[in-house]
């Protein structure tokens, strides 16, 4: 039996910009190590032009995310295939493919329509079709029903891509999840630029516009506000906006520096830095209250506060060592410990969803680039190879990381997966694009 969802809704209330790529993905390594997956184009089952092509998000969600590699639709063994009974094993037998995804579009009342998908597995079904008659369910991974509206295609086509990653490798889907960036377009009255866009860099929007500096944006867990360094008022103060209603708060406004927002796991604090009483250093505001406790104290600069999963941690960038390395404190002992020996710098660490590893940024030899450190054995790993990175931000997943790096002169964003082997370019059609910020599941 299929599973019909009714009214499949992903509503958003903050002005959308016209739908398109604001962001181009280009991916620059990694397509050979990933897994071949075969995505036949749906079959329209209406009057007239289809509407948008759903089974294209599937294509390129599978190929961004760096661990599929999506067939030529001229290469299937079939086309026009919308189901599991009507999959021929003897097409498919000398086709290369872990997998098959199918699909069907309809019309289903004013503005509706219902799409149907199925997953079905190519391996096995070419494996039991050698030792004779096999029933279609047998291979069958998955099925889905569900009624959407015409603005919706985009979107569910990142749920289809979500279950389909989740089913071939065990990890959740980050298809539906947005990223948070600054944009700064020079010559403009209001050059900063704090936007937000599909995590393939669609349906852009833009949360604000100033005249002066935007950084540091960080998303509440719960996806529904952003905290950000804002100089709109000549001078550094951290907010807390709602991306919805569009209402936002100022959390803090002391004298010198107030930077780097990082949002506890509950959603109820922020770890950012402070320099009111003297040297820069970590402190945590209450949202609600404001109420501030401080968690460092040294000569010191103390900055980058990022929060362990589970709350009881910090990371933070200090230069108590002589140069810019990374320390984790406990909030409970205010014990603090070095996590970071390799290489000249190592500044920016947030740890992966999982708790296992840690992203930073690693300067070796002059060169900034995108590492990862397994916080059992201590290994790094350096991550990407291009210049200048800076910004790290993992993917709720904790499969990718995108990150602010220099391309040709001018700044773009970047993505590398955790294990190195898949990288891709994100460049912006205008302006330069700095301080990405992946948001937690949707």
């Amino acid at each position: 039996m299929k599973k019909l969802a009714i009214g499949f809704v992903l509503a958003l209330t903050v002005i959308t910009l016209p739908v398109r790529a604001a962001l181009d993905i280009i991916i620059t390594e990694g397509v050979d190590a990933a897994r071949p997956i075969a995505v036949v184009p749906f079959v329209w089952q209406g009057e007239g032009p289809a509407p948008e092509a759903i089974s294209d998000v599937v294509m390129s969600d599978l190929a961004r995310s760096g661990a599929f590699t999506p067939l030529d639709v001229r290469e299937l063994g079939q086309n026009n295939i919308d189901s599991v009974s009507k999959f021929d094993i003897n097409s498919w037998q000398n086709i290369t493919a872990d997998a098959l995804v199918v699909g069907s579009i309809k019309p289903y009342g004013n503005d509706q329509y219902l799409v149907s998908f199925e997953l079905i597995d190519i391996v096995k079904a070419q494996l039991e079709a050698n030792k004779g008659p096999v029933s279609a369910d047998s291979f069958l991974l998955e099925n889905r029903e569900t009624v959407i509206s015409a603005n919706q295609f985009r979107q569910y086509g990142h749920r289809i891509s979500d279950i389909v990653y989740e089913k071939l490798t065990g990890v959740r889907g980050a298809f539906l999840t947005r990223i948070a960036y600054v944009v700064v377009k020079q010559g403009e009255a209001s050059p900063y630029h704090l936007m937000i866009a599909d995590y393939d860099g669609y349906n852009e929007q833009m949360l604000l516009r100033s005249p002066e500096p935007l950084m540091s944006p960080s998303w509440s867990p719960d996806g529904r506000r952003l905290a950000y360094v804002s100089f709109e008022n000549r001078k550094a103060e951290i907010f807390v906006q709602d991306i919805y209603t569009q209402q936002r708060k100022k959390v803090s406004s002391f004298n010198g520096i107030n930077g780097a927002p990082s949002f506890s796991p509950d959603g109820k604090k922020l770890a950012v830095t402070l320099s009111k009483d003297g040297q820069p250093e970590i402190y945590i505001i209450d949202i609600e209250s404001g109420a501030s406790r401080r968690v460092t104290n040294h000569y010191a600069i103390d900055t980058e506060a990022s929060w362990f999963p589970d709350g009881k941690a910090l990371l933070f960038t200090s230069e108590r060592g002589g140069r810019p390395q990374i320390y984790k404190v406990d909030l409970q002992t205010n014990k603090i410990s070095r996590l970071t020996f390799e290489g000249e710098w190592n500044l920016g660490g947030s740890i992966t969803p999982d708790g296992r590893s840690m992203i930073f940024v690693n300067r070796t030899n002059g060169r900034f680039n995108i590492a990862r450190m397994d916080l059992e054995t201590r290994f790094m790993q350096v991550l990407s190879s291009t210049q200048l990175d800076e910004s790290p931000s993992v993917a709720p997943n904790g499969t990718m990381v995108i990150y602010g790096t220099t391309h040709n002169g001018q700044q773009v964003l970047a993505a590398v997966s955790t294990d190195g082997r898949f990288k891709a370019r994100l460049p912006a059609g205008q302006g330069a694009v700095k301080s990405p910020a992946w948001s937690p599941f949707l």
